[in-house]
């Protein structure tokens, strides 16, 4: 069972995709955002590709654990996805994923240019990752 996890933001989405055994997590693209609801086409064909069965998306909590404005646009974005492609979709604290990728990147030495491009996509795969490496551990 594949489990497809994204990475919701203003202007783009990374995605990635878990293995057939739903243990490791790899990135997929980053969708760009363009105001049409094209990404939720794109992502909808993912699911299909992969065969997904699960969604995982990235909430972005406050550092105390609360939900802010930012949060509750992913928690919209997480109900559209469960009405329009009838699939569970998860939830998943994304706190520091976002920095943790750019540490990622920099520590690979890999340019400006190169890495606003896969920044998302790396964001996608962490939350991913910690969402199978929550449920190996049940």
């Amino acid at each position: 069972m594949r489990i497809l996890g994204l990475d919701y933001g203003d202007r783009r989405i990374g995605a990635s995709v878990s293995d057939a055994f739903g243990w490791t997590a790899q990135g997929l693209e980053t969708i760009e955002r363009r105001g049409d609801e094209s990404e939720l086409k794109r992502i909808a064909e993912l699911v299909k590709e992969y065969d997904a069965e699960e969604i995982v998306v990235g909430l972005p909590k406050n550092m105390n654990g609360t939900v802010g404005p930012r949060g509750e646009i992913c928690m919209e974005f997480a109900d559209r996805l469960r009405e329009i492609l009838g699939l569970p979709v998860h939830l998943w604290d994304e706190r520091l994923t976002t920095v943790s990728a750019h540490r990622t990147l920099l520590e690979a030495d890999v340019s400006r240019k190169k890495r606003k491009q896969v920044v998302d996509q790396i964001a996608a795969t962490l939350i991913l990752q910690n969402f199978l490496d929550s449920k190996s551990k049940r």
